[in-house]
């Protein structure tokens, strides 16, 4: 009996030590990285800067909470103890001053590293130092951890992560853990347990549906980046999303364009992670971001992922279910010109296979509300009609009534 008493605790230990950190991330995370515009250089004013931001501009009003440091934080080799050190003249307080100042606006702290020997950036990965890494992260109340996967070599990407996660585990520590392996591994199909969302492409660009080559790889616009994937939505949920990778808006496409791509990250339940310069950010750009109307169709309790409805003469019509019976539904004009839409309700029943959510618009009716003009659109008793401009959005809520 004994010997089995000692099993059994043996396997509870065991199994504390192989489940990721449950209860984090239930809803799609939101915060703001370095990455898309600033690369590697990065440094404490910057970041002190950024924070400040998400509480002048109302961001962590909107939802708001993560800022992660990407590449380049940290000093080109690791110290005597083998224990990753702050880059001196980056950030001369170091990470748990960092941390301090951001939880002290009552934000959260997030940092990069990567499964391989080096980072993207060429600085320490965390190859064989991932329980002394995790330990280092925890004792600077790091929130949540970017990994990614450059200098792997022959590394199994599964179990890479696997042994991350037991290490941030082990450090006792909530931690989100993000896994950014670019999909090439489908993590979808084998990170539920592991992380928190996993990246499903490799790097976005600031364009519309453009792709830049890079040798063995490729950068991706917008719509390149949502066309890329099939059939993943059914592994998302709450505490594990598919991550469409950082956002461009505000970084050079249009108005119009980043109202439609925040729209979308929000349709598809991804991660809503801002890679703009917060300090120089226009008005425009600001409304769009701290949209909480949309922001809550990202937010939705039920975590079900976006799909595409219909895609022809140049709109794509996207839809997602929604607590209480209700629906997000996204108009985009794919054209370079305005157009028109007359969408006539009851020749367009719609549903979700995988959830089992049906709507018969001929029994049931829905009131209609213009989620960025923040007003009512009357309901489905009559054709909803709007003039769209060239790459916008027409995104509404349906309630029923």
């Amino acid at each position: 009996m004994k010997k089995l008493v000692v099993v059994f605790l043996v396997l509870v230990s065991i199994n504390t030590f192989s489940q990721k950190f449950e209860g984090l991330a239930e809803t799609p995370p939101l915060g703001w990285n370095s990455w898309n515009t600033f690369a590697t250089d990065i440094n404490e004013e910057l970041v002190k800067g950024i924070a400040d931001k998400f509480i002048e501009l109302g961001l962590k009003d909107a939802g708001y909470e993560y800022i992660v440091l990407d590449d380049g934080w940290m000093a080109k080799e690791r110290d005597a103890n083998g224990n990753l050190i702050a880059d001196p003249v980056k950030f001369p307080n170091g990470m748990k001053a960092l941390a301090d100042y951001i939880h002290s606006k009552g934000l959260k702290f997030g940092i990069y590293n990567c499964a391989g020997s080096k980072t993207c950036g060429g600085y320490p990965g965390s190859r064989g130092f991932e329980y002394q890494d995790a330990r280092l992260y925890a004792s600077w109340d790091v929130d949540y951890l970017k990994y990614d996967w450059c200098n792997t070599e022959k590394l199994n990407a599964e179990g890479a992560y696997m042994t991350m996660r037991d290490a941030l585990k082990k450090a006792g520590r909530p931690i989100v853990f993000s896994i950014c392996e670019w999909g090439d591994n489908e993590p979808w199909k084998w990170a539920k347990d592991v992380g928190h969302a996993w990246r499903v492409t490799g790097d976005i660009i600031n364009c519309w549906d453009c792709e830049i080559g890079h040798g063995s790889w490729s950068s991706r616009g917008v719509w390149k980046i949502i066309n890329l994937r099939e059939d993943i939505r059914k592994f998302a949920g709450p505490g594990h999303w598919n991550d469409y990778d950082m956002m461009e808006v505000g970084n050079g496409m249009t108005d119009a364009e980043d109202r439609s791509h925040f729209a979308m990250w929000s349709m598809l339940a991804s991660p809503l992670i801002m890679g703009n310069d917060l300090r120089t950010a226009s008005k425009e750009t600001v409304k769009t971001l701290a949209n909480k109307e949309v922001i809550a169709v990202n937010q939705d309790k039920l975590g079900i992922q976006g799909f595409r409805f219909s895609n022809e003469n140049n709109f794509e019509i996207w839809l997602k279910p929604l607590e209480k019976d209700a629906w997000a539904m996204t108009f985009v004009n794919m054209s370079d010109e305005t157009k028109s839409i007359d969408f006539d309700w009851i020749k367009h029943g719609f549903g979700d296979d995988l959830n089992g959510k049906w709507v018969d618009l001929k029994q049931q009716k829905f009131s209609i509300r213009d989620l960025y003009n923040h007003k009512n659109l009357g309901d489905t008793s009559s054709n909803l009609k709007a003039e769209i401009g060239s790459h916008d959005v027409l995104m509404i809520k349906m309630v029923k009534k």
